[in-house]
C-alpha cells in the first residue's frame, strides 16, 4: 500500500503513502527546492501536502507554519499527520496545532511557538504575531502556503511572506494551488504571482503531464460507462427559452455599456460559474454611472443562470415553486412605475418558461367563463428523465451482484451515488425510498394490470410534493397580501409628487384587483397596454388554487395508509449497516471526496451529475489500489447546459495550463531574495533622511524608520501592508481611540464609504470624534475610497426616469444625506480635519507626508487612551454585529441598547423575552414595540 521512501534529512525512515509515480516525483522535487506547485484539480493535492508535512514532522525540531488553510483542511491535515505518525512510529512527531481566535491567548501562543511543531495559523493572527515578534521569523523552518491563487499584492498573505522573507533568508517557502484559472488572466500573471510569493520556480502538473498520464492510464483503469439521458421536450423548451433570455440580457448589456472589453460576454462564457462576477468586476469602476436597467440586468443574469441549473436539478414541482418566488421577487413594489420590472419578464421567452413549467406539473383547458370545471385541471407531474435511468442502473447492478460470483477484492459491495449538492441528495433519497410505492386511487387499480406496474415510478413522491406545493402556495399568497398591504401603507405618503398623486396610484390598485380576480381568465396572456408582465403567476390565484387542492386532497385521503416510514422505529435496532447492501448518496465536496472513496470503498459509483475533478479522484483512487475494482456510471443530459458546462470547464482548465506552460517558458527569472531582502545600508539611511527644509524645517536623519501604531482590527484592510512596503515600522495594538496613531498628536480614524454611512446611521462616528479630541491635538477623519471605484461621493442619478420610482428616489437622497451629515459633523467638530483618499496606495503616501517633521508615537500611551482607569479592558468591548442588529429593532435606542447588552446574552434571548421582562430594561412603551417586532406572524396577520 504505502511506498517507503528514505528522506535524506531525516535520521529514521519515514513511511509515506504516495503510491503513484507522479506523486513521488513531485514529493522529491518539493523536498529539494522552494517552488510554486500548480496541479490539476482532483490529483490529490492534500495527500501530497500531508506527506510533505509528515516528513518534516517526523524529523522533529522544526517550526513550520501553514498559511491560508481552511477549517476543513486543518481537520484533514491534523487527522492525516496523526495517522502517519502512528504508521511510521515516529517518536518526534507532534501533529498539527491550529491557532485561531477561539482558542489561544497571547501567552499560550508564545509558549507553543518556542516549543516548535507544525502550526496552521489564521492570517490575521499570524501577521500580528510576526510584527510583535511573538513568533520570531528567524526561528521558522519554513512556510507552506495553500490556495496560492488567492494571493494578490495587497493581501495579508503577501504581507506575511514579505515580513518572513525580509527577516529569514534560509527558511523554505512552498506554495500550492489546484486552480490554474487566476494564473492565466491579465498581463504576465504567473510572473506577478511569483513576485508576490517571493518564489523563482513554478512546477505545473496538468492531467496531460507525462507522469500523471502514465500513472493514471496503466493497467488499473477504472471501468467507465457513459449514459446520455435525453431531456423531455418541456425541459428543452424551458432551457432554450432561458438561454434566449440570457442572450437578450447580454445583448442589452453590450448595447448600454459600450467602451468595455466585452469579447468574453457571450452565451458560452455565460455558462461559467463566475460569469456574473466577471461582468460586475468590469462594471464596478463606473457602477455609480450605470443605468438602473444595467444593474437590473446584471442581477437578472445571476437569477437566469440559477434557473438553467435548477431546470435540470430540481423536480418539476420544486422548479415551479422556485419560479413563483423569483416572480414575486421581481414584481414591482406598489406605487412604483414600470421601470423597476426586470426586462427579461417582457420577453415571449419568459412567457414560455412560466407556461411550460406549469404544464409539467398540471394541465387543464380552462374556459374563460367564471364557472371553471374542477375536473378540467389534472395533475401531469412530469418526472426527471434521470430518475428512471438511475432505477435501471441500480437494477443492472443488482443483477450483476446476483448472477456474477463476488470477485475477491478489497472493495465493499457499496453503491455510491454522487451529485452536485445536498438538495439533490435529498431528492434522490426520497425517490429511491418511494419508487416502488404506488398511489392507490380507485381508477388506477382498474386501469393497470400489466408488468409495467412493477416499474419504478415517482408518482407517489410527486403527488406528495404537489400537495405540499399547493399548501405552500396558499400561505405564500397570504404572506404576499400582508406584506403588500404593509408596503401600500408605508408608501401611501411617499409617492414621488412629480408623477401626480392620483395618476400614479390608480393603476396600482387596478393592477392588484386584476391579480386576484383574473385567475379565472385564460392562461398567461399579455395585458392590453403591454406595460407589465404581472400575469405569469396564475397558480397563485385563489379560486384556481382551491380547485386544485380539492382534487389532490381527495386522492391524498385515499392513500393515507400507504405512507409507512421503515426508519421510524430505527432506535429499536442498534446495529451497524452492512456495507454490502448500502446505497450512499453524497454531494461533491472538493478534496473531501477522496476521504469518501477511501472509507466507503465502493464497487459501483453512479455520477448523477458530471464533475471533472471527481473523475480524476476516481482515477487516482483506482490506480492507487491494485485490489479494488470500480465501475463508474456517468449520467448526463444530452445537449444540455450541464454537458456544455462540463466540457467548457475541462477545456478552460486545459487552456489555462497551456498558457501557463508558455508563459513559464518565456518568463525572466524573478529576483526575489535580494531585491526585497537585505537592503543596502546606505539606502536604508537615505530613506530615513527628511529633506524637506522649506518653511524653516530642519534637515533630520533619524536612526529609525518611521513608526505607525495600528489597531489590530485594521489588518482586514490592505493599508498596513502598503505602509510596511513603504518601510514604516508597524506596531499592532488594541486601540480604543482611533485606528492609526502617526505621532503623539496625530490620530486618524479610517472609514471606507460603506463604513462611513453605517457609522453615521448609528451615531458611532460622533462618539469616536469626541474621544479623539479628548486625547489628541490633531484628530483626523480619513475617508478612503476603493481603488477600483470612482473617487466621488456623487451617485450620478440616471436621467432616464429612474428617479420616478420611490425606491430610486430614496437611493438618490443617500448621497445628499451623506453630504449634509458630513457638514453637521464639521459644525460639531470645527477642528476635525477630513482627509479624502482615492485608494489605500494614496493613503500610504498621505501618511508619509503627515509624519514628516513629527515625533514618533508612543504605543503604550496610544493603548491607554480611552480606557477607563478602573474597568478591565476585557469588559469594555462587545461584539459589534449583534449590537448593530439590535439597534435596528423598533423601540431600541442607544441608551437602552447598552443596558440590554449588559443584561442579556444574545439577540435570541431578547427575542424570547416577554413584555414584563423587557419593561424594566427598556421601558413599557419600548418593550411593547420590541415584543411586537419579534412576535409578528405574517400568516396570522393576513
Amino acid at each position: 500500500m504505502s511506498a517507503a521512501a528514505a528522506v535524506a534529512s531525516a535520521p529514521q525512515p519515514v513511511k509515506l503513502s504516495l503510491p503513484l509515480v507522479y506523486q513521488q516525483k513531485l514529493f522529491e522535487e518539493l523536498r529539494k527546492e522552494d517552488e510554486l506547485v500548480v496541479i490539476a484539480r482532483g490529483l490529490g493535492l492534500m495527500r501530497l501536502v500531508t506527506n510533505l508535512l509528515h516528513s518534516y514532522d517526523a524529523a522533529g525540531n522544526n517550526l513550520i507554519v501553514i498559511v491560508g488553510a481552511e477549517d476543513r483542511e486543518n481537520a484533514w491535515i491534523g487527522e492525516a499527520l496523526a495517522e502517519h505518525a502512528a504508521i511510521s512510529m515516529s517518536p518526534k512527531a507532534r501533529g498539527l496545532t491550529v491557532v485561531n481566535t477561539d482558542l489561544t491567548s497571547v501567552g499560550t501562543r508564545e509558549k507553543m511557538y518556542t516549543t516548535g511543531g507544525i502550526f496552521s495559523i489564521t492570517s490575521r493572527i499570524l501577521v500580528v504575531d510576526l510584527l510583535t515578534n511573538l513568533i520570531n521569523p528567524e526561528t521558522i523552518t519554513g512556510l507552506i502556503v495553500l490556495h496560492a491563487d488567492r494571493i494578490v499584492a495587497t493581501s495579508l498573505e503577501a504581507f506575511i511572506l514579505r515580513i518572513y522573507r525580509q527577516k529569514n533568508k534560509v527558511g523554505f517557502l512552498k506554495a500550492f494551488s489546484d486552480n490554474p484559472d487566476p494564473f492565466s488572466t491579465g498581463f504576465s500573471p504567473l510572473a506577478t504571482m511569483m513576485r508576490n510569493l517571493f518564489l523563482r520556480k513554478a512546477s505545473l502538473w496538468p492531467r496531460f503531464h507525462m507522469h500523471v498520464a502514465q500513472s493514471l492510464e496503466g493497467k488499473k483503469k477504472a471501468e467507465v460507462i457513459e449514459l446520455e439521458v435525453p431531456m423531455t421536450d418541456a425541459m428543452k423548451e424551458i432551457q432554450i427559452a432561458i438561454m434566449e433570455c440570457v442572450e437578450v440580457s447580454i445583448h442589452e448589456l453590450k448595447k448600454g455599456n459600450t467602451g468595455l472589453e466585452m469579447d468574453d460576454w457571450n452565451l458560452d462564457s455565460a455558462l461559467l460559474k463566475n460569469f456574473d462576477m466577471i461582468v460586475r468586476r468590469q462594471l464596478e469602476p463606473n457602477w455609480h454611472r450605470v443605468s438602473w436597467k444595467t444593474k437590473q440586468i446584471v442581477n437578472d443574469l445571476t437569477v437566469l443562470r440559477g434557473m438553467l441549473q435548477s431546470v435540470l436539478a430540481l423536480d418539476a414541482v420544486s422548479f415551479l415553486q422556485q419560479l413563483d418566488t423569483i416572480h414575486a421577487a421581481h414584481s414591482p413594489p406598489p406605487g412604483s412605475t414600470r421601470q423597476s420590472q426586470s426586462p427579461w419578464l417582457f420577453l415571449d421567452a419568459a412567457h414560455t418558461i412560466f407556461d411550460t413549467a406549469k404544464r409539467r406539473v398540471y394541465s387543464g383547458n380552462q374556459k374563460a367563463a367564471a364557472e371553471t370545471n374542477i375536473d378540467s385541471l389534472r395533475p401531469v407531474l412530469e418526472e426527471q428523465p434521470k430518475w428512471a435511468l438511475l432505477a435501471d442502473v441500480l437494477e443492472e447492478i443488482d443483477r450483476d451482484l446476483y448472477f456474477e460470483p463476488a470477485t475477491r477484492d478489497d472493495s465493499n459491495g457499496t453503491i455510491l451515488i454522487m451529485c452536485s449538492d445536498s438538495n439533490t441528495c435529498r431528492q434522490l433519497r426520497d425517490y429511491l425510498q418511494m419508487m416502488h410505492v404506488k398511489p392507490r386511487t380507485e381508477k388506477k387499480v382498474e386501469e393497470f394490470h400489466d408488468p409495467e406496474e412493477d416499474r419504478p415510478s415517482a408518482a407517489f413522491l410527486m403527488r406528495r410534493k404537489l400537495r405540499n406545493y399547493l399548501k405552500w402556495k396558499r400561505e405564500f399568497a397570504q404572506v404576499s397580501a400582508t406584506l403588500f398591504a404593509e408596503n401600500q401603507k408605508a408608501l401611501s405618503g411617499a409617492v414621488d409628487p412629480r408623477l401626480g398623486q392620483g395618476k400614479s396610484r390608480a393603476p396600482a390598485h387596478k393592477r392588484r384587483r386584476l391579480r386576484g380576480g383574473a385567475a379565472m381568465g385564460g392562461g398567461s396572456g399579455r395585458m392590453e397596454n403591454g406595460s407589465i408582465a404581472q400575469y405569469f403567476e396564475k397558480p397563485g390565484e385563489v379560486a384556481e388554487l382551491m380547485a386544485e387542492i380539492q382534487i389532490t386532497e381527495e386522492e391524498a385521503n385515499q392513500k393515507e395508509d400507504v405512507t409507512a416510514d421503515p426508519l421510524e422505529d430505527m432506535e429499536d435496532y442498534y446495529e451497524m449497516y452492512d456495507m454490502q447492501d448500502l446505497v450512499v448518496t453524497h454531494a461533491y465536496d472538493g478534496d473531501q471526496d477522496e476521504h469518501v472513496l477511501e472509507e466507503v470503498k465502493p464497487k459501483y459509483i453512479i455520477m448523477y451529475e458530471p464533475d471533472a475533478s471527481f473523475i480524476r479522484r476516481v482515477e487516482v483512487y483506482r490506480s492507487s489500489h491494485n485490489d479494488r475494482n470500480v465501475r463508474v456510471y456517468f449520467l448526463y443530459y444530452g445537449g444540455s447546459v450541464e454537458e456544455q458546462r462540463y466540457l467548457s470547464m475541462v477545456r478552460r482548465e486545459k487552456d489555462a495550463f497551456t498558457k501557463l506552460i508558455k508563459e513559464r517558458a518565456t518568463m525572466s527569472v524573478v529576483m526575489t531574495v535580494d531585491a526585497h531582502g537585505a537592503e543596502d545600508p546606505q539606502e536604508a539611511f537615505l530613506r530615513t533622511v527628511n529633506t524637506r527644509i522649506a518653511g524653516g524645517g530642519r534637515l533630520a536623519a533619524t536612526a529609525q524608520p518611521p513608526r505607525v501604531v495600528v489597531d489590530v482590527r485594521e489588518f482586514r484592510s490592505s493599508l498596513p501592508s502598503l505602509l510596511h512596503g513603504r518601510s514604516f515600522i508597524i506596531v499592532p495594538c488594541m486601540l480604543t481611540v482611533g485606528d492609526y496613531v502617526l505621532s503623539p498628536h496625530i490620530c486618524v480614524e479610517r472609514k471606507s464609504i460603506s463604513d462611513l454611512i453605517s457609522s453615521f446611521r448609528d451615531g458611532r462616528l460622533f462618539t469616536q470624534c469626541e474621544s479623539m479630541f479628548a486625547h489628541y491635538k490633531s484628530p483626523m477623519l480619513l475617508i478612503e475610497f476603493d481603488q477600483n471605484k470612482s473617487f466621488t461621493l456623487e451617485p450620478f442619478a440616471d436621467l432616464s426616469g429612474s428617479m420616478a420610482s420611490v425606491s430610486a428616489a430614496r437611493a438618490g437622497d443617500a448621497g445628499n444625506d451623506l453630504h449634509s451629515k458630513l457638514v453637521l459633523l464639521t459644525l460639531a467638530f470645527p477642528k476635525l480635519r477630513i482627509i479624502w483618499s482615492s485608494s489605500p496606495y494614496e493613503t500610504a503616501e498621505i501618511f508619509e507626508r503627515l509624519k514628516a517633521q513629527e515625533d514618533e508615537p508612543n504605543p503604550i500611551a496610544a493603548v491607554r487612551a480611552g480606557l477607563d482607569k478602573d474597568a478591565l479592558a476585557e469588559e469594555q468591548a462587545f461584539n459589534a454585529e449583534p449590537g448593530e442588529m439590535l439597534a435596528a429593532v423598533p423601540g431600541i435606542t442607544p441608551k437602552n441598547a447598552s443596558l440590554l447588552t449588559l443584561e442579556t446574552e444574545n439577540i435570541k434571548e431578547v427575542g424570547n423575552m416577554t413584555v414584563d421582562e423587557l419593561a424594566p430594561l427598556v421601558g413599557k412603551e419600548a418593550a411593547g414595540k420590541v415584543f411586537g417586532f419579534f412576535n409578528k406572524d405574517l400568516l396570522e396577520d393576513g
